[in-house]
């Protein structure tokens, strides 16, 4: 258990650039340096991750502490990454009600950036080579980069791909089985996808002055409906927060989104400095567990499903479906994350150096990030 808790803490303290780049981290340690999980092992849990709402990393963690040392390591891993990054976000948020302003986080996100590119790419390429096994799943890959990187919507790429593996390999055993049973496995898969959240809208609490089990309430619901990235975080926040309640203005939501931007880890915890800013210490506790409650139930439920639905060549084929596209999915993130990130020559030196490290010499991806960021604090400081 010492060991669980004490990756997913580091994890938590140095995982810049979102899920994608969590995921890309924790497979590095996991599988290629641990070898607590194959990559086949790996991408089921990630397939299984992105069909439940919540936040997709912590998720992760959280179903491999569980395949680690049972329900007591769900835990600790879930709580071990969540921790850090709802301590620095804490801080950040008692600095801003004390100053006005968030401290300067630019230099550090400057050399960062291209580091987390290169750890993303170096993850999608181990994980795609055991993912695409097949032609036709390379094909199926292609589509789902199409898709996501038109705007589909990420929860109807994954039932899509999954849902059309179904379709094949039914069809491919005629006798056996029909369509109808290819729509229903499908439809199984994505039960925790559709019908949980729309059981969990029952959660939301009516209009009231702000008080922490009203703040509690509102951030269980959330977590429990919440697909997508952070910019679907921002759009629940605001209508609650800043619309229906009135608790928060426009800028405090944008400062607090911001807060969990640029801070390692979990990106929710941007709740927990929205919870500090209205009530303290006590409100920053009563968000970040509002929030993250959800995903340990739904991680619990749906965890011991997954090898078992490997077993079914239905299920199997829907999972197969599901991974390639989830790489689809980090692929596209990927690229507009690149976008944004390697602007200069320094950052693409930044990155590319960073790939040869994480790929030839095998460096743990928390030195780099640690060596980055001093890097992006000289260079915008000179």
């Amino acid at each position: 258990m010492p060991d669980i808790a004490l990756l997913f803490l580091r994890l938590g303290a140095t995982a810049f650039g979102g899920p994608a780049a969590h995921i890309a981290m924790m497979e590095d340690e996991i599988v290629r340096r641990r070898g607590w999980l194959t990559r086949d092992q790996f991408l089921d849990y990630l397939g299984a991750t992105n069909l439940i709402p919540g936040p997709n990393s912590t998720e992760m963690a959280m179903h491999l502490g569980q395949t680690r040392a049972g329900w007591p390591g769900l835990v600790v891993a879930g709580v071990s990454f969540i921790a850090p990054a709802a301590l620095i976000v804490g801080a950040l948020a008692w600095a801003y009600l004390r100053y006005g302003a968030l401290p300067e986080t630019i230099g550090i996100l400057y050399g960062v950036k291209p580091v987390v590119i290169a750890i993303v790419g170096q993850a999608l390429w181990s994980l795609g080579r055991s993912a695409v096994k097949t032609r036709g799943l390379a094909v199926l890959a292609g589509a789902a980069v199409l898709a996501a990187a038109a705007g589909v919507h990420e929860l109807a790429v994954l039932l899509a791909a999954g849902s059309a593996c179904a379709l094949i390999r039914v069809m491919s055993r005629p006798g056996r089985s029909s369509i109808f049973a290819a729509m229903t496995a499908a439809a199984g898969a994505s039960t925790s996808g559709v019908i949980l959240p729309a059981v969990s809208t029952v959660m939301t609490p009516a209009a009231a002055p702000f008080g922490l089990w009203a703040l509690f309430l509102v951030c269980a619901k959330i977590g429990a409906v919440l697909f997508g990235s952070g910019y679907v975080l921002l759009a629940f926040l605001r209508a609650d927060l800043v619309q229906r309640l009135g608790w928060l203005t426009e800028p405090q939501l944008l400062d607090a989104i911001a807060a969990g931007q640029v801070t390692p880890g979990p990106v929710l915890t941007t709740v927990t400095f929205i919870g500090y800013v209205l009530g303290g210490p006590a409100g920053a506790a009563a968000a970040t567990v509002g929030i993250f409650l959800p995903a340990f139930v739904f991680v619990a439920l749906s965890g011991p499903l997954v090898p078992r639905l490997r077993r079914s060549p239905t299920a199997s084929a829907v999972l197969d479906g599901v991974n390639v596209a989830s790489l689809a999915l980090m692929a596209v993130v990927s690229w507009q994350l690149g976008r944004a990130a390697l602007v200069d020559p320094l950052t693409v030196a930044i990155a590319a150096i960073a790939l040869l490290a994480l790929v030839r010499y095998h460096v743990n991806s928390a030195w780099l990030i640690g060596a980055a960021a001093l890097i992006g604090l000289a260079a915008t400081m000179a």
